[in-house]
């Protein structure tokens, strides 16, 4: 927060097995310590998967009935030590409640104050236009965010959901914005017996060609693989700002640094030579 973040992300279900509900937890302690940290904070969190105390019931898996919206919400409350969150997204889409009990449950949520935005994650274009085509005929504002997995190595989404968002005024916020670790600059020289060999061991011919060209580019540039691959996000207007889960101090005060990056209209060619995206956008991707 000292360095000017204020945007955190968390999800009802992170903490891994056995412990679902601990990152909520953690912020939620950290909030009871005062000093107005709750009020300098942009809080989110999600609902959609099962929580572990969950035995039986209509409760116990993933989806969105507005039961499960209502219940998770107030647990999450609980655990974050609060009375709202700024935004409270959906997880992934729903397949079998109608967006008529979606967007009523949403609705009741933000008009009693325990939420005041809604946004998504994992969805397709056609999911944010549908989304939202349905809030207007209910005159409610709809989505405002959309968490997606999107990097140099996964770029699928400019094909329809970034379009999508930008047109329908939806913030994109970028997960995996490192590709998994693979843009980290560790991979093509791994620490023996750490889990970036084995994923190392596991790159295909093309994966090390492009990083070897991508890792020789940020070398010339005087960056880190890191840094390079959050400015190359930041440098996209469709993008709000990119999740960064950092493990470590020093990892977190090296990201900071990606912020002071501007890539030249060069480099973007040259990575969007190295990293080829999926031809264009929806619909003329398709058409010419």
């Amino acid at each position: 927060m000292e360095a000017g973040i204020n945007f955190f992300d968390t999800a009802n279900v992170y903490g891994g097995s056995g412990q679902r509900g601990r990152t909520e937890e953690i912020i939620g302690r950290w909030f009871a310590q005062g000093g107005g940290r709750r009020e300098k904070v942009v809080l989110a969190t999600k609902v959609y998967g099962g929580m572990e105390d969950e035995t039986d019931g209509p409760n116990q898996d993933r989806g969105l009935s507005a039961y499960k919206i209502r219940r998770h919400l107030e647990e999450s409350l609980k655990r974050l030590q609060t009375d709202h969150v700024e935004l409270y997204q959906m997880h992934h889409i729903e397949r079998h409640a109608p967006w008529e009990e979606i967007w009523g449950v949403f609705e009741s949520l933000v008009n009693q104050g325990k939420t005041y935005y809604i946004g998504s994650s994992n969805f397709a274009g056609y999911h944010l236009a549908l989304a939202q085509a349905k809030a207007e005929k209910r005159h409610f504002l709809g989505l405002v965010s959309e968490q997606h997995k999107y990097n140099l190595l996964c770029r699928l989404p400019e094909l329809e959901v970034l379009p999508a968002a930008e047109d329908l005024g939806i913030g994109v916020i970028p997960w995996s914005p490192l590709g998994g670790g693979l843009l980290s600059g560790k991979i093509l020289d791994p620490e023996p017996g750490s889990r970036s060999e084995q994923r190392a061991d596991d790159l295909s011919d093309e994966e090390r060609s492009q990083l070897e060209a991508y890792s020789k580019l940020c070398k010339d540039l005087g960056e880190t693989e890191p840094n390079v691959a959050l400015a190359w996000l930041l440098a996209n207007p469709a993008v709000t700002a990119p999740i960064i889960g950092p493990r470590t101090m020093d990892q977190l005060e090296q990201a900071l640094k990606a912020v002071e990056i501007n890539l030249s209209e060069d480099v973007l060619k040259e990575l969007d030579r190295i990293f080829p995206g999926p031809g264009g956008h929806a619909p003329e991707a398709y058409a010419w």
